[in-house]
């Protein structure tokens, strides 16, 4: 049988969508101008209801189809793979290869992820950062958190499903505690 993709090239992006933001799309729409296909890992997938991780792998998925489907592009040409984080950082490649289809090209900007894939044997581009100043899921949170306009950062269709789940609330309970306050509001990554 013959391979289906030959001549056509996969890039991989991995993120931990905590939610999708404006930027993500940005990168996503960037990626897909110089692939054929794209693999989406959805990182760190066994983290949910943490004040970092909020959300379930499940709804990052879900967040993930709604923003690509809101700025038209073709679910023909990307997947969507949940990932688990893993003790040992040499072994996470090998973790990442065996949940995906092959792929050519790695997609990062974060340290870690970058130097794994490159130790690998993987060519690994950066992707130009849009907005990064407030593009980013710690900012969405943050604003969650604060009561600000948290929705201007993502697309529409996230912003609807997020209230849909009660995002915001299930945030705010998580940063809620039996323990003494130490005097300060507590942190997000």
């Amino acid at each position: 049988m013959a391979d289906p993709l030959k001549g056509k090239k996969r890039g991989l992006f991995v993120g931990r969508f905590n939610p999708i933001h404006l930027g993500h799309v940005e990168a996503i729409k960037r990626i897909l101008k110089e692939v054929d296909e794209l693999i989406i890992v959805v990182g760190s997938a066994q983290h949910s209801h943490e004040i970092d991780h909020p959300f379930t792998a499940g709804e990052r998925i879900t967040m993930l189809r709604l923003a690509l489907e809101e700025v038209g592009i073709d679910p023909s040409i990307y997947m969507i793979i949940p990932v688990p984080d893993v003790d040992a950082h040499t072994t996470w490649v090998s973790l990442v290869i065996a949940h995906t289809p092959r792929f050519d090209k790695v997609y990062s900007n974060e340290a870690l992820t970058r130097r794994l894939f490159k130790e690998a044997g993987f060519p690994v581009e950066s992707i130009p950062l849009y907005k990064r100043e407030i593009y980013s899921a710690t900012e969405v949170r943050r604003r969650m958190l604060e009561g600000e306009d948290w929705k201007e950062l993502v697309p529409r269709s996230v912003a609807e499903y997020i209230e849909s789940i009660d995002g915001v609330g299930r945030l705010k309970d998580l940063t809620k505690s039996d323990k003494p306050s130490q005097g300060s509001n507590p942190r997000i990554r």
